[in-house]
C-alpha cells in the first residue's frame, strides 16, 4: 500500500504505471494513422528491462480488446495540442507535472525560447535522462528536470530551476490526480494558482468520483490478467479520499474553465475507444479533460 513519503523507480509502484503508459504510447505510435508519434516510448520500455512490459511492445496483439492504446493516443493528442496551442500563442514556459516518461520536450516542435520543466521523482527522471542520452536524443526546447515529489515543496524546486512566476505558463496534470491523496491534490491546484501569471493555461485529466473504484479493483484479477492493466496493482496505488472538484475550485479563483468528457474527445479526434467490459468501460468513458485559463 502507498505510504506517506513513499518513493519509486520506473518498475515499481506509480513508476510502473508510467512504464505501462509508455508501452501503450509505443504501440499507438505504430498505428498507420497514429494520433501520437513517440519514437522514444519503445526505448524506455526496452531499457526498463521488464519482460512482460516489453512483450506488450514487441507483440501488439496482446492489446486486443484492450482500450488502453486508443485511450492513450487520444489523451496524448489532447495534451500535445494544449502545449502547441499555448506555445503558438506566445506562452514560453511549460510545466509537466508528474512527467514520468513523457518525451514532449523532444518530440514536439517547440518555438525558439520555449522552456519545458519536468517534475517527477528523482529515480524516474534519472532513468529517463540515461535512456535519452544513450540514444543521442536532443530536446527541441530548453528541458529542465525538477527532481522533487509533488507532495513536497515543489514550487521552491521549480523556481530554483529557473521558473519565472511573473510569466504566463502552460501546466499539465496528465494521469496524475488519482495517485495523489486528497489534501495533496488540493494543495497542487492552490500552488499552481499562486505560481500562474495572468494568461496561464492548465489542462488536467479528471476522474469521475462516482466511479466505483472498489468494484474495479475487485474485478481486476478476473478480467485483466495478462493485459497491460493487469500489471498494475490499482488497490495499492489509487487514493479515493475527499478532495475539491478542480473545475469548481479553479472557477472560484477566477479561472475560465471548460470540461470535455472522454466521449466528446473521441468525437473531436474521430477515434472511438475499443469496447471493454464493465466496470472498466465506465472508468474510461467517465474521464473528463479540464482546460482552464487565468484571465489577463
Amino acid at each position: 500500500m502507498r505510504t506517506e513519503g513513499d518513493t519509486w523507480d520506473i518498475v515499481s509502484s506509480v513508476g510502473m504505471t508510467a512504464l505501462q503508459v509508455a508501452a501503450a504510447r509505443a504501440v499507438a505510435t505504430q498505428e498507420p494513422d497514429a494520433l501520437v508519434r513517440d519514437e522514444f516510448a519503445a526505448l524506455f520500455v526496452a531499457a526498463a528491462g521488464d519482460p512482460d512490459t516489453n512483450l506488450l511492445v514487441t507483440d501488439p496483439t496482446r492489446w486486443a480488446d484492450n482500450p488502453l492504446t486508443s485511450f492513450i493516443g487520444l489523451r496524448s493528442k489532447f495534451f500535445d495540442d494544449l502545449f502547441l496551442t499555448a506555445a503558438a500563442a506566445g506562452v514560453t514556459q511549460a510545466v509537466i507535472l508528474a512527467a514520468g516518461l513523457d518525451a514532449r520536450a523532444y518530440r514536439l516542435d517547440w518555438p525558439q525560447g520555449s522552456i519545458v520543466y519536468e517534475i517527477d521523482q528523482p529515480k524516474v527522471l534519472e532513468f529517463k535522462r540515461q535512456v535519452l542520452d544513450e540514444a543521442g536524443a536532443t530536446p527541441k526546447a530548453d528541458r529542465r528536470a525538477v527532481a522533487v515529489d509533488l507532495r513536497d515543496d515543489w514550487p521552491a524546486a521549480l523556481i530554483e530551476a529557473g521558473f519565472d512566476p511573473t510569466l504566463p505558463t502552460v501546466w499539465s496534470a496528465e494521469g496524475l490526480l488519482p495517485y495523489l491523496p486528497g489534501p495533496a491534490q488540493d494543495a497542487l491546484f492552490a500552488r499552481i494558482d499562486q505560481l500562474s501569471a495572468p494568461g496561464s493555461r492548465l489542462a488536467a485529466e479528471t476522474p469521475d468520483n462516482s466511479v466505483d473504484v472498489q468494484q474495479i479493483i475487485d474485478r481486476q484479477a478476473e478480467q485483466l490478467q495478462g493485459t497491460p492493466l493487469g500489471k498494475i496493482d490499482l488497490a495499492a496505488l489509487l487514493y479515493t479520499d475527499e478532495r475539491a472538484d478542480p473545475a469548481e475550485w479553479l472557477t472560484a479563483q477566477g479561472w475560465t474553465t471548460t470540461s470535455l468528457p472522454s466521449m466528446e474527445l473521441t468525437e473531436r479526434y474521430d477515434r472511438p475507444l475499443t469496447a471493454t467490459a464493465e466496470p472498466f468501460a465506465q472508468m474510461f468513458n467517465t474521464m473528463s479533460y479540464l482546460t482552464a485559463v487565468k484571465p489577463s
